[in-house]
């Protein structure tokens, strides 16, 4: 479903993406690990078609998104769900108005309709009854399933989580996880799930893929990634200080990676 080819993305002297090859199948959740700062939240800025590299492609459906003409794009976004890290609700809106925020812009829908869809989407994520509260009345956990929410709400074939568990504490993070799974078991939708929570990842991923040094170094099943004997592999998932990865190496972030300022204007950009 998704083929990303030969990716190249830099900023300005800093190369972050250097020839990122991956696909993922229809209906598989694919899982990418990969230190903070080391590139995984732009390869999903570039999947969403918010970011542009430097060169590569990527194709969905046999469609290249970069080649999409720019009247076309937010229809090509409508296809697309995604869980920012920080959520990214807007603050000054309901949740109700949060989640139905695609709808209203960008479809003809009758607001009957599309306050049908976000009761569902609520009732989905186990939060039924809370359309009329704002963000700040919610709980991190409770704004990470509204986040989820809005995600769902446009019927999407792909969705993207970036980092879905940070922030939460375990037991609100196996809710999370037990959610991804549920959204991929009932709806048939494509995942893909950025992550450096070892637990998430073999829980949720049909595949794991990680990246290092702006590649994709080592794909395979939950089983096969904690078996690797490739010592990059190794060193992440056992999180050992001592291997080839120096405690340097992801301290670094970029100027459109994690931070939440970011995710709402990309959340801005794509809704």
């Amino acid at each position: 479903m998704i083929e990303i080819i030969d990716l190249h993305k830099s900023f300005g002297a800093h190369r972050v993406l250097d020839g990122v090859n991956l696909k993922i199948e229809t209906g598989e959740t694919m899982v990418i690990i990969g230190r903070s700062g080391t590139g995984k939240s732009v390869l999903l800025k570039h999947i969403i078609g918010i970011m542009k590299p430097d060169s590569g492609e990527i194709l969905v459906d046999g469609v290249n998104i970069f080649e999409i003409p720019g009247d076309e794009i937010n229809q090509f976004r409508m296809q697309i769900g995604m869980l920012f890290q920080g959520s990214a609700l807007f603050d000054s809106l309901t949740v109700r108005e949060n989640i139905g925020f695609s709808l209203y812009e960008h479809t003809q829908l009758a607001h009957d309709e599309i306050d049908r869809r976000v009761k569902e989407r609520l009732r989905l994520v186990g939060l039924s009854g809370i359309e009329d509260l704002m963000p700040s009345e919610l709980s991190g956990g409770m704004k990470k399933r509204v986040g989820l929410a809005r995600a769902i709400c446009t019927e999407p074939k792909i969705i993207l989580y970036d980092e879905p568990t940070t922030g939460l504490d375990p037991i609100m993070a196996d809710a999370i996880n037990d959610l991804i799974l549920r959204m991929q078991q009932r709806l048939r939708i494509t995942s893909i799930v950025v992550t450096h929570d070892m637990t998430s990842a073999y829980k949720v991923g049909t595949r794991i893929a990680m990246l290092y040094g702006g590649k994709i170094v080592g794909v395979g099943t939950p089983a096969e990634i904690r078996n690797s004997k490739d010592p990059l592999i190794q060193q992440f998932i056992t999180g050992s200080a001592h291997g080839p990865i120096t405690a340097e190496e992801g301290s670094s972030t970029y100027l459109l990676g994690n931070g939440n300022g970011d995710n709402n204007q990309a959340q801005g950009e794509t809704a």
